[in-house]
């Protein structure tokens, strides 16, 4: 009766504890192991950055923006994506482009309604300065430093060159600004 099948199942079970107990015992001591390396070598080198592919093709920096341009572009990937960077740099140089279109639109908006309102002074003015902002000429040095002078006299911002441009009157339809 040494054999009987109530002790068979009892050193099965007392087996099975014991594995059980070994790979419980394994598993904590791999990761204690792996924690240590972790803090020992500064960092899992799995999370480092990646370096770019060299696929990316950037919006063009020297010319207004066109819609193959958008088209066109194309990012470096990342282990999270697309360069973080390379798409803010793209979107803020889109935004940017936008908001020059946007201006120069209600710039000639308000130079046709001043032609069709007889005001000629003022389609002049507005169309010297939107030809001035879309191809600014070059200023000679003495020019350049007269505005510099004249734009330190009134205490303005004299890091960049100066321009001078027109006001633009307002549409006939279009309350003035002081009403608003």
């Amino acid at each position: 009766m040494a054999d009987s099948p109530t002790e068979s199942r009892h050193v099965n079970i007392v087996r099975m504890s014991q594995l059980l107990l070994f790979i419980v015992v394994a598993l904590v001591v791999g990761t204690i192991v792996f924690g240590v390396t972790v803090l020992l070598s500064g960092g899992d080198s799995g999370l480092t950055p990646v370096e770019p592919d060299g696929q990316s093709v950037p919006l063009p920096g020297d010319r207004p923006l066109g819609e193959d341009d958008i088209g066109r572009t194309r990012f470096d990937t990342a282990w999270r994506g697309y360069r973080m960077a390379q798409v803010d740099q793209a979107l803020q140089r889109a935004a940017y482009d936008i908001g020059y279109k946007g201006e120069l639109i209600s710039v000639l908006e308000a130079e046709v309604t001043a032609l069709r309102e007889g005001r000629t002074e003022d389609a002049d003015a507005l169309r010297a300065a939107r030809e001035a902002a879309v191809a600014p000429t070059q200023a000679t040095p003495a020019e350049a430093e007269k505005k510099t002078a004249e734009a330190e006299k009134i205490g303005e911002d004299t890091d960049g060159p100066v321009a001078e441009v027109a006001e633009i009157p307002p549409a006939a339809d279009e309350e003035p600004a002081e009403s608003r």
